[in-house]
């Protein structure tokens, strides 16, 4: 059983997807065989990006499964997302066929851009390091990406198109500009970092929320961490509604997301993991009394923040979100 939400598009997207961003861990067959364990355990909603590395893995996959019968191309939903060096005329387009040749697909269902910066780190690189030629967010520049979004869409490239970490001044420019509107906005979401106003904000717009690190993102790089970083399925409540309910915080993260409205994209590589993320979404809802609860434990921890995209005369990762309701130059 998949359950859907209807977009703008009118198409339908599964609620549950596998996320695939596990580069800094796994190898890219492993995140491959959890794509594959994923679909034969009725997964049909699977969540990539060009910089992950793992597409061709991905789509030997997709297609094996395809051709012996396992699943029908219509029945899944393959998401993936430009990176920030492929924004220049042209490059997006180029980069999008060389997504579809990787996945051995002749479409995508949905297709973002990856991030609203065409800021471009070296693999690995430390949250100090500054590429001179990185710039802050630029509306014009950002168009030129979209305008290319569209075209793929007018071509029977990609069926939706979505933005991904976009803030509430940056997206109402895009909504002000677009031809055709975005479908999605991914962006960080779990219940220390629930972003209401921006989540608010992209229902009233009919942009559906897709959250990533849903569990909180307990396997992010390093990089990424700090010692004010908060966890998620160590709070109290998560922890005692997980009890009530026999399962890991983990689980309860996931249906905490689906019951607010958004979609969730986990990623495992793990198959009881698998199994259970799932699961989650189909058994045992949280009472709407437990809901209310984890609406009061937002901690406003963002954990994904960014650094690596800083321009040189940015103060601090907080500059690439806007806090001041401005965009940040």
């Amino acid at each position: 059983m998949t359950i859907y939400k209807e977009l703008n598009s009118g198409d339908k997207i599964p609620v549950i997807g596998l996320g695939t961003f596990g580069s800094d861990t796994y190898s890219n067959d492993e995140v491959a065989q959890a794509v594959k364990f994923a679909i034969k355990n009725s997964y049909r909603h699977i969540d990539c990006a060009s910089v992950y590395g793992n597409e061709k893995e991905i789509g030997r996959v997709i297609y094996e499964l395809i051709s012996e019968g396992t699943v029908k191309r219509e029945e899944l939903w393959i998401t993936s997302k430009v990176w920030n060096d492929m924004h220049g005329e042209g490059d997006l387009i180029a980069s999008c066929k060389q997504t579809l040749s990787d996945l051995q697909l002749d479409y995508l269902n949905l297709y973002l851009v990856h991030w609203p910066f065409p800021n471009y780190h070296a693999p690995g690189c430390d949250v100090s390091s500054r590429n001179p030629d990185s710039k802050p967010y630029n509306h014009e520049n950002y168009m030129v990406a979209w305008q290319q979004m569209e075209q793929l869409v007018e071509m029977g490239l990609v069926r939706n198109i979505g933005s991904s970490n976009m803030t509430i001044p940056k997206m109402k420019f895009l909504l002000r500009d677009a031809k055709i509107k975005p479908a999605v906005n991914e962006m960080e979401i779990h219940p220390h970092f629930q972003q209401t106003e921006l989540y608010q904000f992209m229902l009233e717009n009919n942009v559906q929320p897709i959250g990533y690190s849903p569990i909180g993102s307990p396997g992010r790089p390093e990089r990424d961490k700090t010692t004010d970083d908060t966890v998620d399925i160590e709070d109290p409540v998560i922890v005692e509604i997980a009890k009530r309910l026999n399962v890991h915080p983990a689980v309860v993260c996931i249906k905490w997301g689906v019951q607010r409205g958004h979609i969730v994209i986990p990623f495992s590589v793990k198959p009881n993991k698998i199994k259970s993320n799932l699961e989650a979404v189909l058994n045992d809802p949280i009472l709407p009394e437990e809901m209310e609860r984890i609406t009061k434990i937002d901690k406003n921890c963002r954990l994904i923040k960014g650094q690596v995209f800083l321009w040189v005369s940015a103060e601090s990762w907080q500059d690439l979100w806007d806090l001041n309701g401005e965009i940040t130059t």
